[in-house]
């Protein structure tokens, strides 16, 4: 475990949170977590939280560990107590949450998809951009790059040791809309999701094949589809619940994808291809991927997230073979904090690497990835795998950023390995230095 190295406490972070379901939950635990496993340059503290439903929201406070609880994110934001604002809501109410805590002056975390449309990302970057020159922080919540296989898995592709990549291959597969009587919930309504399972796991692909690459998607030919059309509508039970699915009377149309399936071109010329879905039957929460370099390759099955498979295209054929490593070394990213050698982590610990780098950033003044001009290159794919789709998988080019303000340009000072030219942020962590708190 990191030690303190002096018995004064750090100053404090005030953490506001606006939503308090799964990812509310999940950010949670990352802030109560953090600063008991690392050395922090400042304490975060769980300031507030904000729902719309105050005795839901006043309940989540206190399973979660929030000191207040308030039912309006306007009146988040201005508590003087919060410095910085983690948006855990449903996708249509990220910009507008997030460009107001930005203009009142607060750091901002908001979970990906970074919005519902490349019109809103653009307003959330540019904010975050103004943001930037006040000396705040504003950082997107794509949380599998702090899974510490994939962060490692990133150093051995910026150290040189695939050589220049020439596959890149990406599937995210879940099973939880199988079921045609699953209800009509919030997720499968474009007007408050955006898109379907490409927003919610496309998004995911697409952000971690950047990041292990270190360089962008330029183009995408793709397909989606909707399986089930109409779902039961959800409704109020009498105890202020939700009921529906087998045996409701009312439904409502499924206005997002089940299923998309796209090719891509890297910009270095690599190919990829990505499949994401929430209706592949006996798949829980199954993200596998694969690079095919030159020199060698890379595998990660996230349900087996401890262990990386490396091959080693330059040793003799007969010895060579995709090698486990287990990823549990204190030598290996973020595990200087945890358990001793072999005792594995879970996907609950990547909140709290999260919150870890965050605060190191808020601190240091360093900007953060993925920044919001990263998750804006990630909603650029999204909108071009959509407009592929609609044109029957045409080849779809993804708008190349300027050079000055490229995803990542701005992290160039960070620490973690180079990246190529224009590539989006694609550092991997190491141990920060800890400086005067800002």
């Amino acid at each position: 475990m990191e030690q303190t190295e002096s018995g004064a406490a750090p100053p404090p972070l005030g953490i506001g949170m606006v939503g308090y379901a799964f990812m509310g939950a999940a950010h949670s635990q990352g802030w109560r977590t953090a600063g008991r496993v690392f050395d922090l340059p400042l304490r975060p503290v769980l300031a507030a939280i904000a729902g719309r439903d105050a005795t839901a929201v006043r309940a989540a406070a206190r399973r979660h560990g929030w000191a207040a609880a308030e039912t309006d994110w306007r009146a988040l934001i201005a508590r003087d107590d919060v410095q910085l604002v983690d948006v855990c809501t449903p996708g249509d109410s990220h910009a507008e949450i997030a460009v107001a805590a930005l203009e009142a002056g607060k750091h901002v975390l908001c979970e990906k998809p970074l919005a519902n449309s490349v019109a809103e990302a653009e307003t959330m970057a540019a904010a975050a951009e103004a943001a930037a020159a006040r000396g705040q922080i504003a950082m997107v919540g794509f949380n599998y790059r702090r899974v510490p296989a994939l962060s490692y898995a990133r150093q051995l592709v910026a150290d040189g040791r695939l050589g220049a990549l020439r596959h890149v291959r990406v599937t995210y597969l879940q099973d939880w809309l199988v079921d045609p009587a699953f209800p009509l919930t919030w997720r499968l309504e474009r007007e408050h999701a955006g898109s379907g399972a490409l927003g919610d796991l496309g998004a995911h692909a697409v952000d971690l094949a950047q990041f292990l690459a270190g360089e962008p998607l330029v183009g995408v030919s793709a397909l989606t589809e909707t399986f089930v059309r109409k779902r039961p509508l959800l409704a109020r039970t009498g105890a202020g619940g939700l009921a529906g699915g087998a045996g409701s009377e009312a439904y409502g149309q499924v206005t997002v994808d089940d299923a998309a399936l796209f090719t891509g071109r890297l910009a270095s010329g690599a190919l990829a291809s990505f499949e994401a879905t929430r209706m592949a039957a006996g798949r829980k929460n199954a993200l596998r991927l694969e690079i095919n370099g030159e020199r060698g390759s890379l595998a990660f099955d996230l349900e087996r997230l401890n262990e990386l498979s490396f091959h080693d295209h330059t040793e003799p054929a007969v010895t060579a073979g995709f090698r486990r490593i287990l990823v549990t070394e204190p030598d290996h990213p973020y595990l200087e904090g945890w358990w001793p050698p072999g005792h594995g982590l879970g996907y609950e610990h990547t909140f709290a690497h999260q919150a870890r780098d965050l605060v190191h950033a808020v601190a240091t003044g360093t900007a953060p990835t993925p920044s919001f001009a990263d998750g804006l290159q990630v909603q650029r794919v999204l909108a071009a795998v959509e407009e592929s789709a609609r044109n029957n998988a045409v080849y779809t080019p993804v708008p190349v950023l300027e050079p000055a303000s490229a995803p990542g340009s701005a992290s160039a000072s960070a620490p973690g390995p180079a990246s190529a030219p224009g590539s989006v942020s694609a550092e991997a962590p190491t141990t920060p230095v800890p400086s005067p708190s800002s």
